[in-house]
């Protein structure tokens, strides 16, 4: 396979970004019709460019074949005392799976982390992608309020190696 190139998206890799994104759901252990649904709250549009720092994954020949999205974390989703960012979301197109890419990614999002400042990475994953963020070494948080935190969230130290 080809190499992999990392860079920040731009507004004419929307459409690209936006298909991976829908290819990656399109996958997931849902009803159909959920998978329809909740698309479009998946999908990046103009103005997330403006809030987001968005990173798209390119292979000569296949184009973008991944994506990840990160911003400043809310300070109440953090561990006690941390600053982070927040893993918004990181797709792979199916058929690029398993090649490094959202590990790739992933220590991109960490490494953003580093330069700008903050103490980790908050992931809140899919129940799925449990396995994944595990394997890269990040640790699972606790739920202490049931009716607010979300069941499948990870953080990893800047610095912390992304396996």
């Amino acid at each position: 396979m080809t190499a992999i190139s990392l860079r920040l998206a731009t507004l004419a890799d929307l459409d690209a970004v936006n298909a991976v994104i829908e290819h990656a759901v399109m996958t997931w252990n849902l009803p159909e019709r959920v998978k329809r649904l909740t698309l479009p709250s998946y999908r990046y549009q103009p103005h997330d460019l403006n809030h987001l720092q968005l990173m798209v994954a390119e292979r000569a020949g296949a184009g973008i074949v991944g994506v990840a999205a990160w911003e400043p974390a809310n300070a109440r989703d953090l561990p006690a005392g941390k600053t982070g960012l927040l893993l918004h979301g990181l797709y792979v197109d199916p058929a690029q799976q398993r090649a490094g890419i959202g590990r790739r990614l992933l220590a991109e999002a960490v490494e953003a982390a580093r330069e700008q400042g903050f103490d980790g990475l908050l992931v809140k994953a899919r129940p799925e992608a449990e396995g994944f963020f595990l394997a890269r070494g990040l640790t699972p948080l606790p739920v202490t309020d049931a009716e607010r935190d979300y069941p499948h969230r990870f953080w990893t130290e800047v610095g912390a190696p992304i396996y």
